[in-house]
């Protein structure tokens, strides 16, 4: 068995590093959570999310899945958290590769920022999630090219 301390633990987003930081004032915390429940979300339609997950989460996926859950609402039941254990072994490595990377951001930033002051302006919408959505389908199947799956 594994020690503890042989266990990667990245975390790769955290809602609280961006409300403790330059988080606009005039904008209501949830706006913090946006980016991170869309990606999420991605992470629940791709099916790339661990047996952990599905097992502490299996109503909020359902849920999701259903669009009866926002992608705000998906993140902040997490409290904003995007670590190792959410995702299965080709889920980590592609977001380690995608979002780790800033890949996610720069999309992020060309699709759904555009023109907005920043990313927290960003509504959290179907519509939106749906443009984000396709471009990330469209990187894992690059990366899945690219490393050979």
């Amino acid at each position: 068995m594994e020690k503890k301390a042989d266990i990667q633990k990245t975390i790769y987003d955290n809602a609280k590093s961006h409300f403790l930081g330059n988080f606009p004032d005039s904008l209501p915390i949830e706006q913090a959570y946006v980016h991170i429940g869309m990606y999420l979300g991605w992470i629940i339609d791709a099916g790339l999310y661990s047996e952990y997950f599905e097992d502490e989460a299996s109503n909020q996926i359902f849920r999701f899945r259903r669009r009866e859950i926002s992608c705000t609402i998906l993140s902040e039941i997490w409290d904003g958290y995007l670590g190792y254990e959410l995702f299965s072994k080709s889920g980590n490595m592609f977001t380690y590769y995608y979002y780790g990377g800033g890949l996610y951001r720069g999309d992020y930033d060309e699709i759904l920022v555009k023109t907005l002051p920043s990313i927290y302006h960003v509504t959290d919408s179907w519509e939106n999630y749906e443009k984000i959505k396709s471009r990330i389908d469209m990187r894992f199947q690059d990366w899945k090219k690219l490393v050979g799956q």
